[in-house]
């Protein structure tokens, strides 16, 4: 048995660190997890992007989890995202009809994600906003944002959030219009172009 002497500061070794992925395959990932509006709601936006690594490259084992309110600023309280078929146990995903607000999608093979939202309402002095986090390989910690969509400069302008950052911290959080209410969204962990993340405490 080897004794260390932690009285020495210098002959602790530290305890190596853990990342929190890629091992999402089983369970977590679920059907019909990027289709959080109930269908044919009028005020569905889809959003999309990719997850990319310090040097440009994407991510083709990242989750993104996506919550926020309805078209009218109301946070959702309705529960549960899946749904079990109670004979086999399958997932048969949502119902269709009750908005949750909240959805998780898994990076396909190029990086690239999507979720068909409600355009969300705003909420206290914010501007609309789609909350994110972040899991991916490398990270020791889940990291959070935001997705704001464009179309509302004012509300923009006088976000308390927004209104701290300079205009190319502040661009990487709002979302580009691309017509017919797609919004392209990507995410940059870090290096030139790095999204703001959030720290809750």
């Amino acid at each position: 048995m080897t004794k260390i002497d932690t009285s020495r500061p210098e002959a602790v070794l530290p305890t190596p660190s853990h990342t929190v992925g890629p091992f999402y395959g089983y369970a977590l990932p679920f059907r019909g997890g990027e289709d959080i509006a109930p269908l044919g709601h009028p005020d569905t936006v889809t959003v999309h992007g990719y997850v990319l690594d310090g040097e440009g490259n994407p991510l083709p084992d990242a989750f993104v989890e996506l919550w926020g309110a309805d078209p009218d600023g109301n946070v959702s309280t309705t529960d549960g995202s899946m749904r079990r078929d109670p004979a086999s146990g399958e997932h048969l995903g949502r119902n269709g009809v009750e908005f949750t607000g909240w959805g998780r999608i898994q990076t396909d093979a190029d990086g690239h994600w999507y979720a068909r939202t409600l355009r969300p309402g705003a909420r206290g002095h914010s501007a609309p906003y789609i909350s994110v986090c972040v899991f991916a390989r490398g990270l020791l910690v889940h990291l959070f944002t935001r997705v704001y969509l464009p179309g509302d400069e004012a509300a923009l302008t006088a976000d308390p959030l927004l209104a701290r950052l300079d205009q190319a911290r502040r661009d990487t959080l709002i979302a580009r219009d691309e017509g017919n209410s797609t919004y392209r969204f990507d995410i940059r962990l870090q290096g030139e172009g790095e999204t703001v993340f959030l720290e809750f405490q």
